[in-house]
């Protein structure tokens, strides 16, 4: 955890990772509130506004008496909502960038290319 952003925010953004790199699956239990809350020495209240930012998403559900669960088709949701992310806050500014220097499409996927192959 940092001071940049709110807690609640950055306990949601950990376990959306944990989604999309397979280490929760879908169907899968997610730990209690008050595990969460033990594990990273927060409020129970504050861990439980994160969880709720995702079952408002609809990655997690809750069953009544048995706790939170990753709702199927989490893991494609959360890549949609990503890669979304990713296009706006990089993407478009690289390539209005880009327009602004004069580099074309040509030259943008060749720079790429070259910082990329090992």
């Amino acid at each position: 955890m940092d001071d940049s952003r709110p807690i609640f925010r950055q306990l949601a953004e950990q376990i959306e990772n944990q989604i999309i790199d397979g280490s929760l699956v879908e169907g899968a239990q997610v730990p209690s509130i008050n595990e969460y809350a033990a594990f990273h020495r927060i409020n129970p209240a504050t861990a439980l506004k994160g969880i709720t930012l995702l079952v408002d998403a609809g990655v997690l559900y809750k069953r009544r008496g048995i706790g939170m669960f990753v709702a199927d088709g989490a893991r494609s949701t959360l890549i949609a909502d990503r890669r979304t992310t990713f296009r706006d806050d990089f993407l478009r500014p690289l390539l209005a960038e880009a327009r602004a220097l004069g580099i074309s499409a040509e030259e943008l996927a060749d720079m790429i290319r070259k910082d990329t192959t090992p």
